[in-house]
């Protein structure tokens, strides 16, 4: 976003007379003392860190020093308000996933928004703040030091001579006058140059360490990402939302029925009603069977009260073939990386049963490095293509959906090894 309030001043008439070179000059003069600042802290905390990390004293100085760039950034969009009246709000963060100083130190390194502000920091620090000292010296320092000529020549040279800029003697007064003139002239154009410079660096400023506008390729990918993990999060409330009403509501009823019809059964004599009701009674039993296995497919209870783990050993117990599992994790995930991993796994145990031909199959992972690890592996016949229709792209389109990934080994012969990978932190830790 444009610093928009300076470049409509700057073509406006009354630029002069306004206030906007005035602010101008205070953006680029702070600039220039708070990067002066800046460098001198840089400088002392790299020089105190650097000789204290022989006592490993300043490492922990050393590892702050790279979020110097953070206090900094908040400074400069509190600065770009000196000439533009609409806030520069920070770049998205990630929250941290626990409360403290360590949980909050480890997501701020790991994102690019730090590292951006630090690169602003020593840019800021090395380069920006010499330039605007420049400017503010060439575009009014210098012109009001020529407009102050016949002052310095009353004042101090006796009404005979003055130096202008510590180059030149002016010895009349109608030099001296003209002098001011073109000092005057110059101090016009040197507001309009601070109007552009401040301009300039505020639009770099914003690139650096404000959020993108809403044209802005970068502000489109994390708006789709926040979409994307609202329809995840909105797909797994909607998909439990249909396995409670099942649960409570149809297969109550179909519990009802296939009662009544028992009991139906015993009290009628035998004949063709009798026969009727027992075949009645037998499809009701098969169709609530069935209807457990489709709640269970939808969201599986043992999944929403107990977690991955127990959710994994349950569908490796009704595994076609015998599942060894080893799956690692002291806590709760986020509930749609558990839902996506879990369907994962009993997709993986499917195809192992249907057409690997294997004797065998195991499932180990766990978390590490704030990723969710995930392997199944069977010493089946191998061969499986992601590309033949066996419902592995349909996994894998989900996992993505999540940022996660997931990759395929199955060499002719065997064996078969799927692993997935899932960046994501815990919510809460088992007791």
């Amino acid at each position: 976003m444009r610093s928009r309030d300076l470049w409509q001043a700057l073509s406006a008439r009354r630029y002069l007379l306004s206030a906007w070179p005035w602010r101008a000059t205070a953006y680029l003069v702070t600039g220039a003392v708070a990067g002066a600042a800046t460098l001198v802290g840089l400088a002392v905390a790299l020089v105190v860190g650097g000789a204290l990390t022989v006592v490993l004293v300043g490492l922990p100085l050393l590892l702050l020093t790279a979020l110097a760039g953070i206090p900094l950034a908040r400074l400069e969009r509190r600065r770009l308000r000196l000439i533009d009246r609409a806030p520069a709000p920070a770049r998205p963060v990630r929250q941290p996933p626990a409360t403290g100083p360590w949980p909050w130190l480890v997501t701020r390194l790991r994102e690019r928004a730090t590292w951006r502000e630090l690169g602003h920091a020593l840019l800021f620090a090395l380069l920006l703040w010499p330039l605007d000292a420049l400017v503010v010296a060439l575009a009014l320092a210098a012109p009001l030091h020529l407009a102050a000529t016949p002052l310095v020549m009353a004042a101090f040279g006796g009404g005979e001579e003055a130096k202008v800029l510590k180059q030149w003697t002016v010895t009349t007064w109608p030099a001296a006058s003209g002098v001011a003139v073109l000092g005057l002239l110059l101090l016009a154009l040197g507001g309009y140059a601070l109007g552009l410079a401040a301009g300039v660096r505020a639009e770099l400023a914003r690139v650096l360490v404000g959020a993108p506008g809403e044209g802005d390729p970068e502000a489109r990918v994390v708006e789709l990402t926040r979409s994307r993990a609202r329809l995840v999060d909105a797909f797994e409330a909607e998909r439990r939302r249909i396995e409670r009403d099942l649960h409570d509501g149809a297969q109550q009823r179909l519990v009802a029925l296939t009662m009544a019809l028992g009991l139906a059964r015993l009290d009628a004599p035998p004949g063709p009603l009798a026969d009727q009701l027992a075949k009645a009674h037998g499809e009701a039993g098969r169709a609530l069977e069935e209807l457990r296995e489709l709640i269970h497919g939808i969201h599986p209870k043992v999944l929403a009260d107990y977690g991955l783990p127990a959710a994994v050993a349950d569908a490796a117990d009704r595994s076609a073939v015998p599942v060894d599992v080893a799956l690692e994790l002291p806590g709760r995930l986020p509930r749609a990386v558990e839902a996506a991993a879990y369907f994962v796994v009993c997709e993986a145990l499917a195809n192992v049963g249907r057409h690997s031909g294997a004797d065998h199959a195991e499932v180990t992972g766990g978390h590490r490095d704030g990723r969710l690890l995930l392997r199944i592996r069977d010493d089946g016949r191998g061969g499986a293509d992601v590309a033949a229709g066996s419902g592995l792209t349909g996994l894998a389109d989900r996992v993505s959906v999540l940022d996660g990934r997931l990759s395929l080994s199955s060499p002719p012969g065997g064996p078969t090894l799927l692993s997935v990978e899932i960046p994501c932190e815990w919510t809460e830790r088992f007791a």
